[in-house]
């Protein structure tokens, strides 16, 4: 394991292999991998099995985090891999309007300030 995929397993911290992310969002096992493979989730190799997981965060409840799918859009048109995409998402930007990192702001349903910022990642 590399010293980026271990700091981006600690920068998320929480992780749900697609198993548990079925289970959190009432979906096969089949039904949460194809989120994976649509692209509506960003998802990453952690753990010494490497697993395929996605960020705990990603749920909210019993479903995924209301602007998650347009604002992963917005960071991929910016052009950003997974990783880095999952790195913006965690990192703490003292600069936003509320304590903490862009998930905390989606987390708060505060998605306009984020995808503004994702969007200017692209010039």
């Amino acid at each position: 394991m590399t010293d980026a995929t271990s700091d981006l397993e600690t920068l998320v911290g929480e992780w749900l292999s697609i198993p548990e992310l079925g289970d959190a969002l009432g979906l096969t096992q089949r039904q949460a991998r194809r989120l994976v493979d649509d692209k509506v989730v960003l998802a990453h190799r952690v753990g010494p099995n490497r697993a395929l997981c996605v960020p705990a965060a990603f749920v909210e409840e019993d479903h995924l985090l209301t602007a998650l799918e347009g604002t992963i859009t917005v960071l991929r048109d910016a052009r950003l891999s997974d990783e880095e995409a999952l790195e913006w998402l965690f990192t703490v930007d003292p600069t936003l309007p509320v304590e903490g990192s862009p998930i905390t702001m989606l987390l708060a349903h505060r998605k306009a300030e984020v995808r503004k910022r994702a969007s200017e990642l692209a010039f």
